[in-house]
């Protein structure tokens, strides 16, 4: 298992949310993440999620 971190973000930098969590893959953390997103309801605020590498697995600004 992967170590992945997902961060979201308000418009004036303001940090809303910084959870790691773990996934066997690229894939699976994203599918995770965009879940914990619409959860929380943060898919429309800024955010990324980063493995623990330092890889890009999801954005939107």
């Amino acid at each position: 298992m992967k170590t992945y971190t997902l961060t979201v973000f308000e418009k004036n930098g303001e940090k809303l949310l910084d959870e790691t969590f773990e996934a066997a893959n690229d894939e699976e953390a994203k599918k995770i993440g965009e879940q914990k997103l619409r959860e929380k309801n943060y898919h429309e605020k800024t955010h990324r999620c980063t493995s623990s590498s330092g890889k890009l697995i999801l954005f939107h600004r």
